[in-house]
């Protein structure tokens, strides 16, 4: 071929010009020689074939079928080794066949090179009808701004995001998308970016609309080939960026806290769609940015992330999922140091680096200096399963404990990793529900794996009929939360909610801790319970009873874990440098001499803590707790429910009712802003007839708690009604919602409720709270007009 007469013609006249070549005068020169090859092989060089060409003396450059940009630097100095050994030159000076291989190494990738940008032409000419395709979306897209069916922000996150696409899927994604005339798909996957908050990501991962691009090769049946396309959307790219973000935030971290080693990074995720590609990304992304990732070998909870981040020592910790919301949505939480998700100042750190990040695209770091990717398994489980164990308050309860009748559901989740085998090895009598232990990303069993609904619990409950059992409890997909279902007193199964549950943990531990002297009228105060503002006043009048400090936090484990950090700061020198080592009753020990001991954290949304190895809500340790309380009741011949109306009658009857309104996507996220906006602008007057005695707002007020820290600013507003009931509004973290916490509450006139009043006052507050409910819903969908 008339190419290779060329290279043959070249390379003789080249070589008759070497054998009177100054070869000194050329070394010295070789850099200039190098940088105008560099021009000549400047841009990307595609290679459609996949041809691997070599040259057979010492050196070999492949093609691969990526397309890759050759970097004619490296190039040349590979091919003339004697580059990097000039000392060694003199000896093969005078080797003419030496010198000939290696400048024909040249000639022959010169070819290749002219070949392939010859390809590259030729493919343009075969894409000019996709380029056509690609003029002719824009325009509609132009027409739909103009018509306002899309945003301007969504026009433009489009433009950005097909700007720095890695390949052509988010163009055909979009250009499916803009044919259908799916305006409100577009707008809700591109009016804003996914935002990194204080939690992390949280978004769908399949669209409402799978496009036949993201369907790929997967079946009708099957999950998508490739995540949601979209910046609003939780995806590869949003999941690149957050962790490039975080990892430049922790070796900043550890620059400034003088650390000089690599930053340690903990990765768990669920049993979700594409979470363990997207922690397999996390972890290639934080290696090769200098982090060392530990990745746990198949799904575990979010406690145990939490855990892990402590018991390793790592600097951060990052556990993808979702929680209990649907199975198109997945997450990115992110724990710092400590094992709490982060806060201030923490939080806006990593927030404003990740919101640097522009681009897919990075420079991995050269292997010398990036960080190693570790597995993580049966040693942390273990570490975990013997911290766990020490939630037993009283040994002696679980003697008779195999009385007790249990049924457990893990959701499909990773509550089966760890809370069956610790029910297990705890002794106590329990069945799993079969057909919802397995790993599912679907949750086909259930319309949603929220253990606070009741649908949830329907196979738990029929195969507690079935099996006479006296409690069935539900763990969700990240095994972070716990929600029950009890049989009562007269036989049924009931459920029992989210306050109810952590009041009667609360009142169970404090009193067994009373009952054993490990708690006493000297070290009480020395003794905290943690409560949010949201949850129910219950879990305040029952420590203030035993003369512990309950102290409130915003809605957020993080604000306990951050108490948490306080307590365990107050702790001499030299406890704090060993704490993590420390058994639990050593560090109980410490913590009631020096500093605060942490009985129990609740919240109403059925997140539950008993400990401070962990730093999160913990289903785990719930389960574990929730069965010694229902073991003690079974002990003394009680259900649960009637040992809740022990706790009723002698403390008051608090009743709470939680309500949402949704509003999904772009219209709905302003719907949400407005409506907060509204009460705080303009606040109610009364409220189903009580006038409105308090307002207590979180965005405008300075607010401290009984311990004199300021609350964080938030937009939450509590009224307070003469009636003794409140109502709370904030907006959801995590969903599209706004949430709406009415509490009402009947405290005894002389030393307890007897059964009848105690029946009665049940019922005419049950029936208040409707009202009060009743009436915000209007009140809202007025304000929105």
């Amino acid at each position: 071929m008339r190419h290779q007469s060329l290279s043959k013609h070249l390379l003789r006249n080249f070589t008759r010009f070497l054998r009177r070549f100054n070869f000194t005068r050329f070394l010295r020169r070789f850099d200039d020689v190098d940088a105008a090859l560099e021009s000549v092989f400047k841009g990307p060089l595609p290679s459609p074939t996949g041809v691997d060409l070599r040259f057979h003396h010492q050196s070999a450059i492949r093609t691969d079928s990526s397309g890759g940009e050759i970097n004619i630097s490296e190039f040349t100095r590979d091919c003339f080794s004697f580059v990097g050994r000039r000392r060694d030159f003199p000896t093969r000076g005078g080797n003419a066949e030496f010198l000939q291989q290696r400048f024909g190494l040249i000639l022959v990738n010169i070819h290749r090179a002219v070949a392939s940008k010859a390809l590259k032409c030729a493919d343009g000419n075969r894409n000019s009808v996709r380029m056509a395709a690609h003029d002719e979306t824009a325009a509609k897209i132009d027409k739909a701004l103009a018509n306002k069916q899309l945003l301007k922000s969504t026009v433009k996150n489009i433009r950005d995001l097909l700007a720095g696409a890695p390949n052509d899927l988010y163009a055909r994604v979009v250009d499916e998308l803009v044919d259908r005339g799916a305006w409100d798909e577009l707008n809700d996957r591109f009016y804003k970016t996914l935002e990194f908050g204080t939690g992390g990501l949280r978004g769908r991962t399949i669209g409402k609309i799978v496009t036949k691009a993201e369907r790929g090769n997967a079946g009708a049946d099957e999950r998508p080939q490739f995540p949601c396309v979209g910046t609003n959307a939780m995806n590869f790219a949003n999941v690149n960026r957050a962790t490039q973000g975080l990892v430049a935030y922790a070796k900043e971290w550890h620059a400034q806290n003088k650390i000089d080693t690599r930053p340690k990074i903990v990765i768990a995720h669920d049993t979700r769609f594409f979470s363990d590609e997207f922690t397999e990304l996390t972890a290639k992304v934080a290696a090769d940015n200098g982090c060392d990732a530990y990745v746990f070998d198949g799904p575990r909870s979010t406690p145990e992330l939490s855990f892990a981040v402590r018991h390793v020592n790592a600097t951060a910790g990052i556990v993808i999922t979702a929680s209990h919301n649907p199975p198109h949505d997945n997450g990115y939480k992110v724990y710092f140091a400590d094992g709490a998700q982060v806060i201030e100042p923490h939080a806006s750190g990593i927030i404003a680096k990740v919101k640097a990040i522009k681009r897919e695209s990075y420079e991995p770091l050269p292997k010398d200096r990036q960080g190693r990717v570790t597995a993580l398994g049966k040693d942390i489980d273990e570490a975990y399963m013997k911290r766990l164990e020490t939630l037993i308050v009283d040994p002696g309860v679980l003697n008779s404990g195999k009385a007790l009748r249990i049924v457990f559901t893990p959701l499909h989740g990773t509550g089966a990793v760890t809370l069956e085998p610790i029910l297990q090895r705890l002794g106590f009598n329990f069945e799993i529900v079969p057909e919802q232990e397995k790993f599912d990303p679907r949750f086909g069993t259930v319309k949603s794996p929220n253990p606070e609904n009741a649908e949830a619990l329907t196979l738990g409950i029929e195969l507690a009929k079935k099996t006479s059992a006296d409690v069935v409890i539900a763990t969700d997909p990240d095994s972070d939360r716990l929600g029950v279902a009890v049989r009562s007193a007269t036989g049924e199964m009931k459920l029992i909610s989210g306050n109810q549950i952590g009041s009667l943990l609360a009142y169970y531990r404090l009193k067994k801790f009373f009952d054993l002297g490990i708690l006493n009228k000297e070290n009480a105060s020395h003794a905290v319970v943690i409560k949010t503002f949201v949850t129910t006043d219950l879990q305040k009048v029952i420590p203030e009873h035993f003369g512990v400090r309950c102290v409130e936090t915003l809605t957020g484990f993080k604000y306990f874990g951050a108490k948490l950090v306080k307590y365990e700061r107050a702790l001499p020198a030299e406890i704090r440098r060993k704490y993590r080592e420390l058994s639990e009753e050593e560090t109980r020990a410490a913590r009631l001499k020096y500093s605060s001991f942490y009985v129990f954290g609740s919240e109403e949304s059925y997140g539950y803590s008993g400990a401070d190895f962990v730093r999160d809500k913990d289903g785990n340790a719930a389960g574990i707790m929730f069965c010694e309380m229902a073991a003690y009741a079974k002990s003394r011949g009680r259900t649960v429910d009637q040992l809740l109306d022990e706790a009723f009658a002698s403390f008051g009857y608090f009743e709470e009712k939680n309500a949402s309104l949704y509003f999904e996507g772009a219209e709905g996220a302003d719907k949400i802003a407005r409506l907060l906006e509204s009460y705080g602008s303009k606040p109610p007057g009364e409220i189903a007839g009580s006038k409105v005695v308090g307002i207590t707002d979180f965005e405008k007020q300075t607010i401290r708690d009984v311990e004199g820290d300021v609350i964080p600013k938030q937009k939450m507003s509590i009224f307070k009604l003469e009636d003794k009931a409140r109502i709370a509004v904030r907006g959801s973290g995590t969903e599209p919602k706004i949430k709406y916490y009415i509490f009402a509450q009947k405290r005894p006139d002389k030393e307890k409720f007897n059964e009848e009043e105690l029946a009665r006052i049940k019922r005419e507050v049950t029936e208040r709270l409707e009202k009060i409910w009743s009436f915000v819903e209007k009140d809202a969908h007025a304000r929105l007009k």
